[in-house]
This record gives C-alpha cells, structure tokens and sequence, in this order.
C-alpha cells in the first residue's frame, strides 16, 4: 500500500463538492485516511492504494470535477503531513538560489515544532539555523521540539535564562545518540574566546543535529558558510516583521538578545 497526498483549490464551495471528490476516489478503490480543510480555499487528503496506476487515473477524473483545481497530487512530504494536521501551509522560500528557507510566525508555533521535531528525530548531521528577532520564540520552539523528538539537548551557548557560554561539555554530552546541540551564533562569536570557539568547531563535525540561532552572525564570523546548512527557519511576529542584524557589528555588542 502506498500513501498519496491530494490537494486541490475550490473555486466555489457549492453543495455535495467535497461527496463528488469522494465518490470518484471510492469508485477507484482509493482509501482515504485524512481529509482536511487547508487554509481558506484548499481542501488536502491524504490517500492509499495498493496500485499506482489508478493515480493517473484520478488524476484525469479530477479535471472533470467543476470548481476545483488539483494543486497535488503526490506521494507526501513531510510539509504536506503537517498541512494536513494543522490545516496552514508552511511558507518556503520559492527562488532558485535559496529553496532551503521556511518561513513561520509566532502564532504558529505548533506547526514550526512540529516541523522542526521531524526534523531533529532523523539521524545523522544535519545544521539548521534559525532567524528571528528578540523574544520571537526561537529557543522555546528549539527545546520543545527536541522533546518533540525525545532527544536531548544541550545548551552550547544562550541567552534563555542568563548568558550561556560552554567551554568543555560533558563526557554524557559528547555522546551523540539522542542529542541536540544549540548554538547562539551571536554569543558564540562575538561575546566568547578561542576555548569556546574551539568547542564550537568540535561540536560542528558531531554527527548529530545542531541548531543555531542567528545563523547570519554565525556565517559572517567564522569559517563556516551557508552551505553547511541544511535548513533555515525564519520566525518573525508578523509576516511583515523585518529581521535585521544591522546593530550587531564584529566585536562585543550590547544588543539585546534576549
């Protein structure tokens, strides 16, 4: 059995649309494990067949269906799994150099620790940064996802509770099974020494998942370059909240970070 994820836009809600969709999927043998309304216009599934072939088969059926567009329909990726359950798209940047972007605002914290513990329960390296400015959210949803994830985490440098600075983790931290390292890219390299930006390359080349805040400080200031990143997440107030780092310069800064 295969999963499918089917999406379509509703042009006009009329009565009995969402029983026309669902007539056509039983006359294939489709199954249809979830359904649910995708923002204002959209209406997601999430199917399974045992044979491929009837996709194509929907697929031409579908665009006799008056009202809708099919948007999807594929085998689902993690972001359409989380459409479904939390009835919003996650908005990615679409542009050709940048494809690794995923953009989230505070009201939708749920779904950006959902995302982000997905991710974290994979094994393995992986960096993701996280952009944001102060008091967004950004530590909280790092930690609630770790725990999303059943991993531990360990605090490299922050500014949660009071400024954080590691300069040696412990034998139990440098385990990497079950861990998730966090870095505040700022304190990391404007606010510490060489001890500790040693610590931060060695924590680098763990394989295990590592998350850092303020990537963009982090990047401009050490030998690391975007493309050690695998993911960024943007979180902002608002989506119209401009995310600047104009006041953080080389050297100590008394930005407010908290």
């Amino acid at each position: 059995m295969e999963d499918w994820y089917l999406e379509y836009h509703i042009h006009k809600n009329r009565p009995g649309l969402l029983g026309d969709v669902a007539s056509l999927l039983g006359m294939l043998s489709i199954n249809i494990l979830t359904v649910s309304g995708v923002e204002d216009k959209n209406r997601g599934f999430l199917l399974q067949t045992d044979d491929r072939q009837k996709i194509p088969a929907l697929r031409s059926m579908l665009r006799k269906v008056e009202n809708i567009t099919v948007t999807a329909l594929r085998q689902p990726t993690l972001i359409d799994r989380l459409a479904l359950r939390h009835g919003v798209f996650i908005q990615r940047e679409c542009s050709e150099e940048n494809t690794k972007t995923y953009k989230f605002t505070r009201d939708q914290l749920g779904i950006l620790v959902d995302f982000l513990g997905e991710l974290l329960k994979k094994e393995g390296n992986q960096v993701i940064g996280i952009r944001g400015m102060p008091r967004v959210g950004k530590t909280e949803s790092v930690v609630a996802a770790s725990v999303y994830a059943n991993k531990r985490w360990s605090f490299v440098s922050s500014t949660l509770l009071r400024q954080t600075i590691r300069y040696r983790l412990e034998e139990d931290e440098m385990a990497t099974e079950n861990m998730v390292y966090i870095i505040d890219g700022i304190v990391s390299t404007l606010r510490s020494n060489e001890q500790h930006h040693s610590l931060v390359r060695e924590i680098m080349r763990l394989d295990a998942p590592k998350v850092i805040e303020h990537p963009d400080i982090f990047v401009r200031e050490t030998e690391f370059g975007w493309e050690h990143f695998d993911r960024i997440i943007e979180l902002r107030h608002n989506p119209d909240e401009e995310i600047s780092y104009q006041m953080i310069t080389t050297g100590f800064s008394s930005f407010d970070i908290s």
